[in-house]
């Protein structure tokens, strides 16, 4: 009888303890909090939850995590401004713009952006949440979003989610969904990108438009990639790499004395003009340039780069950034710089070769975002699963194929009198360079009848500019004057 016991008692918690771990497919759990912003103090709302993606007859074959908040007690709701909010990756939780930027809570870390601990979160004196609504969403398979399988168990095709065009599709019709939901379709709209995500929002902008009806006020590019230029094995998006080079230079104290001694800001104009008057060309004439004009422009590129004229000619003028970044400090402490923010260091095993062995800058941030974000969730937000939060999900192989996203913004902008686009970028970001995204800027619209409506702004630190304490204000304040300085104030969208 002893043994019978035992035996059931252990079969009984075997059926409490095996679960499947599911997500939920459409839930909420609300929370109200207080902040202070800009000196004044508001009360708030966060819902959390999930929201579901719906296929064309209907059924359900995802769901997509998201955290929404709106300020309480405001008068005309329909007059505030809503903010969604992507990240990028592709891949990526949107996490880094969630708590480190624009969100009532930052991470804990130190004024230039690096992890202290214990880990965690803190108030957010400059989040736009005082003149803004703000949803950040989750792509599927980040975050705590997934697929859902149907009722034999099959998971939808991969390719409903994963690529360019597909990913703007079913974003745009989760988004309808939620303003709808939420009662929001009278507020002016906005949508705000970073790394990929600009890619995302540029052809949102278009897909919101003209598939959904929902028209916009702004786009917001935050260090956007753009793969118009990447892997294209062209001399432009070789020379739009070298005002990055000098920032990152300068930041490392490489650059010669005639240079290092100016301000950032004096000497990126030279190198950004010899980058498209000299360098491009040199570099469109390939294996055929002059043996003078090769040297005459290798030197030159060393006075910008911080690299010596040796290296930059045995690379035939087009140097990858990520040998620059093994071999800008190779001679002098033998460290490597930062991918997405060439002020941080690493330590590679060798000091030869062409590459780093690792991104210094995003093993720091994820050694504070991972922890933070995964306690904040639970324990502010109150939104508890075993569902793994995904800060990188696998969403590969992406389909990059028929990329007009550019184009579709430039369409969106035509069609809207309204819409106007801010592009904000960190100068020591080398892999979406501040340089590459003034160039996209530059190519939406080529009549440049639309340029008045392009906003650039940029920053003294990398692809997450905001993690640097300065900028987090600065970059604030920038989206709150664009906010205002988008908005209709009574006056018709007509040329």
């Amino acid at each position: 009888m002893k043994y019978l016991l035992a035996f059931l008692c252990s079969i009984f918690s075997l059926i409490v303890f095996s679960q499947t771990r599911t997500i939920p497919i459409d839930t909420m759990v609300v929370t109200t909090h207080n902040t202070t912003v800009k000196g004044t103090s508001f009360s708030y709302t966060a819902t959390t939850g999930t929201q579901p993606v719906w296929n064309t007859k209907d059924d359900v074959i995802a769901t997509l995590y998201y955290t929404y908040y709106e300020r309480n007690n405001v008068k005309n709701r329909a007059e505030r401004p809503l903010i969604v909010s992507f990240n990028g990756g592709p891949g990526s939780a949107s996490v880094w713009m969630h708590i480190a930027y624009t969100g009532p809570k930052v991470l804990k870390i130190d004024d230039e952006g690096y992890p202290v601990q214990p880990y965690g979160v803190k108030d957010n004196p400059n989040s736009i949440l005082d003149v803004a609504d703000i949803v950040y969403v989750n792509p599927v398979n980040t975050g705590y979003s997934r697929m859902i399988p149907d009722k034999e168990g099959k998971f939808p095709k991969r390719d409903t989610f994963f690529g360019i065009n597909a990913d703007i599709k079913y974003l745009a019709e989760w988004i309808n969904t939620f303003v709808t939901r939420k009662n929001r379709w009278e507020s002016p709209k906005y949508i705000i990108g970073e790394s990929y995500g600009g890619t995302r929002v540029m052809g949102l902008a278009n897909e919101l438009q003209n598939k959904q009806w929902m028209y916009l006020n702004g786009v917001i590019l935050v260090s956007p990639a753009d793969y118009k230029l990447y892997r294209t094995s062209q001399p432009v998006y070789s020379a739009l790499n070298l005002p990055y080079f000098t920032a990152a230079a300068w930041y490392q104290k490489a650059l010669p004395e005639a240079l290092q001694q100016k301000d950032l800001l004096d000497i990126l104009p030279e190198a950004e003009t010899f980058a498209i008057e000299n360098l491009m060309p040199a570099l469109a004439k390939g294996g055929f340039i002059s043996d003078n004009e090769k040297r005459s422009i290798a030197k030159k590129m060393a006075y910008y780069s911080g690299l010596s004229e040796k290296a930059i000619l045995q690379n035939n003028l087009d140097v990858p950034t990520s040998f620059f970044w093994k071999e800008l400090l190779r001679n002098k402490s033998g460290q490597t710089i930062g991918r997405l923010d060439s002020r941080y260091l690493g330590i590679d095993k060798r000091e030869t070769g062409t590459s780093p062995d690792y991104s210094a800058e995003l093993t720091s941030w994820l050694h504070s975002f991972t922890p933070a974000i995964n306690y904040y969730i639970r324990t502010h937000l109150n939104f508890k699963t075993d569902i793994k939060y995904s800060v990188f999900g696998d969403v590969h192989p992406w389909d990059r194929q028929n990329d007009n996203t550019r184009d579709g913004l430039r369409q969106a902008m035509a069609q809207n009198p309204y819409l106007k686009v801010l592009v904000q970028s960190g100068y020591y970001d080398g892999a979406t360079t501040y340089f590459g995204a003034k160039y996209t800027m530059w190519q939406i619209d080529p009549s440049g009848k639309m340029k008045d409506r392009f906003t650039f702004k940029g920053y003294r630190s990398g692809h997450m500019m905001y993690l640097r304490h300065e900028d987090l204000i600065s970059a604030n304040d920038d989206l709150r004057a664009f906010i205002n300085g988008s908005l209709s104030k009574g006056k018709a969208a007509k040329y």
